[in-house]
């Protein structure tokens, strides 16, 4: 069989043919803005705008009076919400935007303004019809194409300019690995951490990131790396074995990877989806992706911790107080977690132990009851007296609800692991760090530190492997009677 050729792995990959076109790729030109930053920009802009239209309407059709002013504004904050929900479900603000093509914003916009409508349209049934048409009419005739030509025009170009998101790591430094590195930079969506050597790589050119190692050491990579996706960019007919057993390491550690879509020379012939390959590349990944299910799930994230923070705002501001006047040292505890696919990220507590508690640890680590990497006594004695109290019923953790606000946590997952205890995992534990980690999952409320760490992995695994929006809100009901009677803490 002929091999993949450099000027088909050009093709496959959607790359430049000449190297010389990708010079420079990997510095960065001018600032760059934060991921994400278009469309928490394009969210606000539509929610002030769909106000705007809305108010103008109803004052221009002399609806702001006192009789019918609440009227209008009970409209506008069902208008409001229902886009948000509406948006959220259909991914109309995801931070990947900028890659779907106009077409696609075209309907997704169309499909949530008309979403809007209809329940405006509904609602007004019950009201008089003046307030009805005043509504819906300024919405199709001045706020669709308005937000949809600053969408297009606008916030996708912002959006262009981000700084990548993701982190990828590319197996294979031949003729694919090199031009998918080249065409992944010149997107710059993603930034390409490095690349894994196959045994047999010959060298084809300047590679855009530095050589990692081998393939043999892609374990080693992975444990030490936060990576978000593996590109295993492999010739499959002379380098099979090595792609399979790379495959194979990414699923035990739950990290995402891609595979060439062309296993063969293609000169003329192109996929009928090109969508679907559109990097030149089928992707993969161990957990279920559900785009629409997380969408809602980051939305519940946000409702959630907000409301929480806003009505616990005594309690906090109470415990604050109570840990500052009672030990010495600092009121909140921040520590080094490790996130989702490896990322690091500051855990905020309520402080619950003396200033000097991770010292003290070494010295106590003969006493440890729990089995596994995890530290967890019974009668730690670096606990304070009124941190022994909000450490029984979780009162420590509800800094974290700051955490989940970032997108650095989640309601439910896995709990956070920190660094030490990741660095003793066993291979296929590590891949309860493929989801974002939580406040509270199925071991909060299967016994916590009564159950060993062990069964506590195969409980993440089962979260992990069984999640939908359902399950989250089970185990959320279930949570509250563990906090409210302190079961399992320690």
């Amino acid at each position: 069989m002929e091999t993949m050729s450099s000027a088909t792995a050009s093709a496959a990959v959607g790359a430049p043919e000449n190297s010389s076109q990708v010079e420079g790729l990997t510095e960065v030109q001018g600032p760059k803005l934060a991921p994400g930053f278009a469309a928490k920009l394009n969210l606000t802009v539509d929610l002030a705008l769909m106000s705007a239209v809305l108010v103008a309407a109803a004052w221009l059709g002399g609806q702001l009076t006192t009789e019918s002013g609440w009227v209008v504004s009970g409209l506008v904050v069902t208008s409001l919400v229902t886009w948000i929900i509406t948006g959220t479900a259909l991914c109309l603000y995801d931070s990947r935007f900028a890659d779907r093509s106009k077409l696609d914003h075209v309907a997704l916009v169309s499909v949530t303004t008309l979403a809007v409508v209809t329940v405006l349209a509904l609602g007004g049934m019950a009201l008089p019809d003046r307030v009805s048409v005043t509504t819906v009419a300024p919405l199709l005739v001045i706020f669709w194409p308005v937000a949809l030509l600053l969408r297009l025009f606008v916030f996708r170009p912002v959006a262009a300019q981000e700084r990548p998101m993701d982190s990828v790591l590319i197996v294979g430094t031949g003729a694919m690995g090199r031009y998918t590195g080249e065409d992944l930079v010149s997107r710059g969506r993603r930034q390409v951490l490095g690349y894994v050597r196959f045994n047999d790589d010959t060298s084809s050119g300047e590679l855009p990131a530095r050589i990692m190692g081998s393939v043999d050491d892609l374990e080693r990579i992975l444990r030490n790396t936060a990576v978000d996706e593996v590109y295993i960019a492999g010739n499959t007919l002379k380098q099979g074995e090595s792609m399979q057993a790379a495959i194979k390491l990414a699923e035990r550690f739950g990290v995402p990877f891609a595979l060439p879509a062309h296993s063969f020379r293609l000169d003329r012939a192109r996929p009928i989806e090109r969508r679907a390959v559109s990097d030149g590349f089928l992707h993969f990944a161990a957990v279920s992706p559900k785009p629409h299910q997380m969408a809602m799930k980051r939305l519940f994230d946000i409702c959630v911790s907000a409301v929480a923070l806003w009505m616990l705002l005594p309690l906090l501001a109470f415990v604050a107080a109570a840990v500052k006047l009672t030990s010495k040292g600092p009121i909140f505890f921040k520590q080094l977690r490790v996130g989702q696919n490896g990322k690091p990220f500051y855990m905020l507590k309520f402080r619950s132990m003396v200033v000097n508690a991770e010292e003290l640890k070494e010295k106590l680590a003969a006493l440890n009851e729990q089995t596994g990497p995890v530290f967890k006594m019974k009668n730690d004695p670096r606990i304070t007296g009124i941190g022994r109290f909000i450490r029984k019923f979780s009162i420590d953790e509800l800094p974290q609800f700051i955490n989940v606000l970032r997108g650095e946590m989640s309601i439910v997952g896995p709990r956070p692991p920190v660094p030490t205890e990741v660095a003793k995992y066993e291979t296929w534990q590590r891949r309860r760090l493929s989801v974002r980690p939580g406040l509270t999952c199925i071991w909060q409320v299967s016994g916590r530190n009564q159950i060993s760490f062990e069964e506590w992995m195969y409980l993440d695994m089962q979260y992990i492997d069984h999640w939908s929006l359902t399950s989250d809100l089970t185990l959320l009901l279930q949570t509250v009677p563990v906090v409210l009677t302190g079961r399992g803490a320690s």
